[in-house]
């Protein structure tokens, strides 16, 4: 009985003297492989860097652009002017009222080259064309009317009196207050249509506008 237990334990002692030379060949493997890798990776070093820089698509430039014209202000007013001419006989006089709506706005059609621009890497400039007014046309003679007439009075009469009132809305609602407001108008779109397309730093600028007798020319 003693034999064979003597003989159980020394087959366990050999086994564990197996078991630990296994644990420590694998241990120097695993050892030496790290220092292998360590080795071939010592001038390799690892960089993270976190790129800030926007750009804009020509296809975005494209599309707005494409807008064309943009009204910001509109203005309505209305003009009595008259005129007499003096006879021999008996002065005549005509006497009429004219209204109109003065728009006022961008046309991005007339944007220079490069009037979107990214400007440091991370914000957005617009430069506007100047303000102007979208339609010289803006007198609506469909309801414009006689106030009172004497006399008979030609096409080249009534033409010099529209010219007149045509003077007049110009002269009252093309101001630099106007000008301004529009131009506040326009810097407000601008930048919610660039911030809705995912530009979050955005400055709006203008060309020179044109004063009104400029932009009549």
């Amino acid at each position: 009985m003693d034999k064979i237990i003597d003989s159980i334990l020394r087959f366990i002692r050999g086994i564990s003297k197996i078991v630990w030379l296994s644990i420590l060949a694998i241990a120097l493997l695993i050892g030496g492989g790290i220092a292998l890798v360590g080795y071939i990776n010592k001038d390799n070093s690892i960089k993270m860097s976190v790129n800030d820089r926007i750009d804009i698509t020509p296809q975005q430039i494209q599309s707005i652009q494409e807008i064309g014209q943009w009204e910001f202000l509109a203005i309505n007013d209305e003009e009595i002017v008259d005129t007499v001419a003096r006879r021999f006989i008996s002065d005549k006089e005509l006497v009429r009222i004219y209204y109109g709506t003065l728009r006022f706005g961008i046309d991005l059609h007339k944007a220079k080259p490069k009037w979107l621009r990214v400007e440091g890497d991370s914000v957005v400039v617009a430069t506007l064309p100047a303000v102007e007014l979208l339609d010289r046309n803006f007198i609506d003679e469909t309801r414009s009317q006689s106030f009172f007439e004497e006399g008979n009075w030609t096409p080249a009469d009534r033409e010099r009196l529209y010219n007149k009132a045509y003077r007049k809305m110009l002269n009252r609602c093309y101001t630099a207050k106007n000008i301004e407001t529009t131009e506040q108008n326009a810097r407000y779109q601008m930048e919610k249509l660039l911030k809705g397309m995912g530009f979050e730093r955005v400055r709006v600028e203008f060309e020179r506008f044109r004063k009104p007798d400029e932009a009549c020319k």
